[in-house]
């Protein structure tokens, strides 16, 4: 793969400050002479598979129809005004992985996946408005996107696509394979194919508060400690039975007011839900695993790497794997500090490391969670 000038002229810390959740930026032969790093028939092939989440969008006849995968029959491709979207296309594809992790100048605990976008001629999507960031990179062929910052975020109803209603763009722009689009979150857009072409979608993670509510009391539900047991000796008789008495409220209350959580707390609950592995994910143990002392010998020799499919995160003396958590010594860190942000480790460092990383290395291999290099 040819250098990348990622951001045009930007430096990293350029795009943050002016661009990112900011306004727009059209960068124009990001990837220089990009070339699909995977094609029509591979993607098709893809989109047929139970463990890939993909989509099929029509607009035939004016109407829009969305049918969610596995797609194993799609719509002739000398037929206009149909999209193919696949979802996480980088757990599938090394070179599609690699892209990814172009953008690791960003978060890994907010970067999410690399989506594939096949449309023939006039294929697309509606306007519509994601909650997220997304950079839009041409792969194949060309498309006219229009942009706009409207506020009015109100959808049509009773569409299988949330598609907005009173869409007014305010610059159009045509892409040719290698520029990219960067927008930020709500921005309104609609995307057209011009002949048949490709767009590959670098999105990101942003869970809604609700949503990490939820999950949040859930994760604490299983730490709650709270001994006892509801009693009251002095009770008074009852004038009115069915209410529930002031007594009674403050003495729960009291109780459940003794529910606190720690820094520590959100830490472990996000490090563990941000590295969760989707629904649709499902490692693959080696068939024929190595014995722990042929492994280790490999693995000094060639070093190690995470599994494409592997999200690995970590906070102070916390690391995180796969939605599992454990605490490490100080002796421990460099090591598995070192495996999360370069995803591999070098025979070097993998001599180097104390028995216990070893053993967590062979029981995330027999997992299927990493690979000798």
């Amino acid at each position: 793969m040819k250098k990348m000038t990622l951001l045009g002229e930007l430096t990293p810390a350029q795009f943050l400050r002016d661009y990112w959740q900011k306004k727009p930026l059209l960068i124009r032969q990001a990837f220089p002479n990009f070339k699909p790093l995977l094609g029509r028939d591979a993607l098709f092939q893809l989109a047929a598979r139970d463990d890939v989440e993909s989509r099929l969008i029509t607009h035939f006849k004016q109407q829009w129809q969305m049918q969610n995968g596995p797609i194993e029959q799609l719509p002739s491709v000398k037929q206009k005004e149909w999209t193919l979207l696949v979802q996480g296309a980088n757990l599938h594809n090394e070179e599609a992985d690699a892209l990814l992790r172009e953008f690791r100048f960003l978060p890994d605990a907010r970067l999410d996946d690399l989506m594939i976008s096949y449309a023939t001629d006039a294929g697309g999507v509606g306007s519509h408005f994601d909650s997220y960031d997304v950079f839009l990179l041409q792969a194949h062929g060309q498309r006219r996107w229009r942009i706009g910052a409207q506020k009015d975020l109100s959808l049509v109803d009773d569409m299988p696509l949330k598609i907005l209603r009173n869409f007014q763009p305010e610059e159009e722009l045509v892409l040719d394979p290698g520029d990219m689009l960067y927008l930020p979150p709500h921005f309104a857009h609609e995307g057209v194919a011009i002949g048949e072409c490709m767009t590959w979608s670098i999105g990101f993670r942003a869970p809604s508060y609700q949503e990490l509510g939820e999950a949040f009391l859930q994760f604490m539900a299983e730490s709650i400690d709270l001994p006892g047991r509801y009693a009251d000796p002095d009770l008074a008789p009852s004038k009115n039975p069915a209410e529930i008495n002031v007594a009674m409220l403050a003495q729960v209350a009291a109780e459940l007011n003794k529910v606190k959580f720690t820094a520590d707390d959100i830490a472990i609950f996000l490090g563990e839900y941000l590295s969760e592995p989707k629904s649709t994910v499902f490692f693959e143990p080696p068939d024929r695993p190595l014995p722990n002392g042929r492994f280790l010998q490999t693995c000094i020799k060639r070093g190690v790497a995470l599994s494409r499919k592997t999200q690995m995160l970590y906070r102070s003396k916390h690391v995180f794997i796969n939605g599992e958590s454990f605490a490490v010594g100080n002796a421990d860190k460099a090591s598995l500090r070192a495996l999360a942000d370069t995803r591999r480790l070098d025979g070097a460092a993998v001599a180097k490391s104390s028995s216990d990383v070893r053993d967590a290395l062979y029981e995330w291999y027999l997992d299927g969670w990493l690979i000798p290099s």
